[in-house]
């Protein structure tokens, strides 16, 4: 497996030419276009090769968690009742859903209006210990209690963040949410900005690969039936409007973020972690989709 991790790395890293760094989020742009990690992670070894060391920030590879976790709070028919599960086939800040009033079938759990419902239905009593617990999640199935937030990436989201707040007025307009705007978002601004590496996104898919189980203590750190919920929402709409084509030619659950990130799980097998900041037109990191082609042809990794 580690030849193949280094063929990966060797044949993919001339893809990150062939993307852009995101910049509408300007802080974004400080990334050094042509890195290219990929983290392999299964109960008994741990295989990195290329910028694994190199830190990003999570963006929508938060959006998993943050349903994990309504999940945990509220139960599967209650989320449902907010959102819908089927790919929208737009992009993942879209305004229009539908051309009649917007309902939570309209959205799903991995576009930006849909994330921003949901950490409506997380528990606290304040959007501080919203957070907290969120990110706390995050740490767990890390397994890394120092993981925090980029301050400057969520200060520039903040500063240039209209579109979601424009999302989350919207869901307000139509019922779906009736908190406070600016507190709903500074949550979703501080969860996409929560810093990350590869290693850490493999150890998360590591964990929603064994159903909730912790691959060190073997502890059940959620119900096997939210991490089924998860993946079957990731192999539908993970990869933004890319999804279909990235479920055919990989065919293995797995979210995306305009970070460079990805996050991708091998139920039963593995967990994968890949960063490498140029993105395609669709949101999605060029040289890692190509290096999980890749990966998944070697090894045999489609669940299809």
């Amino acid at each position: 497996m580690k030849n193949t991790l280094d063929k990966a790395l060797a044949e993919c890293r001339k893809f990150t030419s062939e993307g852009t760094v995101a910049s509408y989020i300007p802080e974004l742009q400080k990334a050094r276009y042509d890195a290219l990690g990929i983290c392999i992670m299964t109960e008994n070894e741990i295989l990195a090769v290329g910028d694994c060391d190199e830190k990003f920030t999570m963006q929508s590879v938060v959006k998993p968690m943050i349903l994990l976790l309504a999940l945990m709070d509220n139960g599967l028919e209650k989320v449902r009742d907010l959102v819908g599960v089927e790919a929208t086939g737009k992009p993942f800040d879209t305004f229009n859903y539908s051309d009649r009033a917007l309902t939570g079938a309209h959205i799903n759990p991995m576009v930006n209006a849909g994330a921003i419902a949901l950490l409506t239905l997380i528990n606290g009593d304040s959007y501080a210990e919203k957070f907290d617990r969120l990110l706390s999640l995050t740490r767990t199935l890390a397994d890394n209690p120092s993981l925090e937030v980029d301050e400057a990436v969520y200060l520039s989201e903040s500063q240039t963040g209209s579109k979601n707040r424009a999302l989350a007025y919207m869901l307000k307009a139509y019922g779906m949410i009736s908190c406070e705007v600016e507190e709903v978002v500074d949550i979703y601004f501080r969860a996409c900005s929560i810093k990350v590496d590869c290693r850490d996104l493999a150890r998360i898919a590591l964990v929603l690969s064994r159903k909730g189980r912790d691959p060190k203590t073997d502890k059940q750190l959620f119900p096997a039936e939210f991490a089924g919920c998860v993946n079957a929402i990731l192999s539908i709409c993970g990869m933004y409007d890319g999804s279909g084509e990235f479920a055919l030619n990989v065919g293995i659950p797995a979210k995306s973020g305009v970070g460079g990130g990805i996050m991708a799980v091998v139920p039963s097998r593995m967990g994968i972690g890949t960063y490498s900041p140029a993105l395609d037109k669709k949101g999605n990191s060029r040289a890692g989709v190509k290096a999980l082609e890749l990966l998944s042809r070697e090894l045999n990794l489609s669940i299809f």
